[in-house]
């Protein structure tokens, strides 16, 4: 964990003070947050995942409108708080309206985002609760929580016993309705409905 502040620190302070190379940061109720380093199971996870999202925006006709950018970090509306997701899908017709997006890859606006998808590693807590609350909030439509091994989410989502889960939050009537998915059963995104894998071929990536 880095905090480079002895108060707590503004969203405009940490984009500020963001480093220009090296090391992933997050700013979680003002405090800045160094981010796990990724181990080669979760970067293997998070690749497959992008290119079936890649694969399945095209087959659906959204080329060139849906885009995945390498990296953005997202604001909601508390001032104390950015994330930089592991995959964010966006909607070009919609970043004309994010005002600095051109500069910063800073997205602000819910309707800029058709997904975000955070692949879990020892800071779940962060990605099941503080995350999931704010992009409810800030009405994000879909949130995708990837568990590819059974070791560190709670039972409660996870199972007892636990077993790999990738959770699906739905943004209906301004909450968010969850679905979970493991084993043979076949994703259902609302966004992606051309999304055409199973749990398990999405977890043995990561083993």
């Amino acid at each position: 964990m880095v905090q480079a502040f002895t108060k707590s620190v503004t969203f405009e302070e940490f984009i500020e003070w963001y480093p220009d190379a090296g090391g992933h940061y997050e700013l979680h109720d003002g405090v800045i947050v160094e981010m796990p380093k990724p181990t080669g199971k979760h970067s293997n996870v998070t690749g497959f995942l992008m290119e079936e999202l890649v694969l399945t925006i095209i087959q659906m006709g959204q080329r060139g409108i849906w885009t995945i950018p390498r990296e953005s970090i997202v604001k909601p509306g508390n001032e104390k708080s950015g994330y930089e997701p592991d995959i964010i899908v966006l909607d070009q017709a919609f970043l004309a309206n994010e005002p600095r997006w051109e500069r910063e890859s800073i997205i602000e606006n819910a309707p800029s985002v058709k997904l975000i998808v955070q692949v879990v590693s020892t800071n779940w807590r962060d990605d099941y609760f503080k995350k999931r609350a704010d992009y409810e909030e800030m009405s994000i439509p879909e949130y995708w929580i990837v568990e590819h091994y059974a070791a560190l989410g709670g039972r409660n989502f996870l199972g007892n016993p636990k077993e790999p889960t990738l959770s699906i939050y739905q943004l209906i009537e301004g909450e968010y309705q969850g679905s979970q998915f493991r084993g043979d059963d076949a994703i259902a995104s609302p966004t992606f409905p051309e999304f055409k894998l199973t749990a398990e071929q999405i977890f043995q990536i990561g083993r």
